[in-house]
C-alpha cells in the first residue's frame, strides 16, 4: 500500500473500526451497509465505491491491507493523528 496517507475524518475512522471490531462506534444503518459493501466488494466495485466515497474506502482499504492500518485509524479516531 502507499505510504502517502489517505484524509479520513475522525468519524469515519470509528466507523470502519466499528466495522472490524477494533473499536470506534457504530455507524447508521446505511453506513454501515456502505462499509460492507466496499469490505466485500470485488477490486473493480470496490473502486467504484472508493471513487464516490473517497473517505470510507481509503479507511476500509487501510484497515484491511495496511499492516498498520488499524492503529493509524486508531489514532484518527482519537484525534491524535491527522489525515
Amino acid at each position: 500500500m502507499s505510504t502517502k496517507r489517505p484524509t479520513i475524518p475522525a468519524e469515519v475512522a470509528a466507523h470502519v473500526l466499528s466495522h472490524f471490531g477494533r473499536g470506534g462506534y457504530p455507524a447508521g444503518d446505511w453506513t454501515e451497509l456502505l462499509i460492507t459493501l466496499i469490505d466485500r466488494a470485488d477490486m473493480v466495485n470496490r473502486a467504484k465505491l472508493a471513487t464516490t466515497f473517497p473517505d470510507y474506502g481509503d479507511a476500509v482499504l487501510l484497515a484491511k491491507y495496511d499492516e498498520n492500518g488499524i492503529a493509524v485509524l486508531q489514532a484518527i479516531a482519537l484525534g491524535e493523528a491527522a489525515a
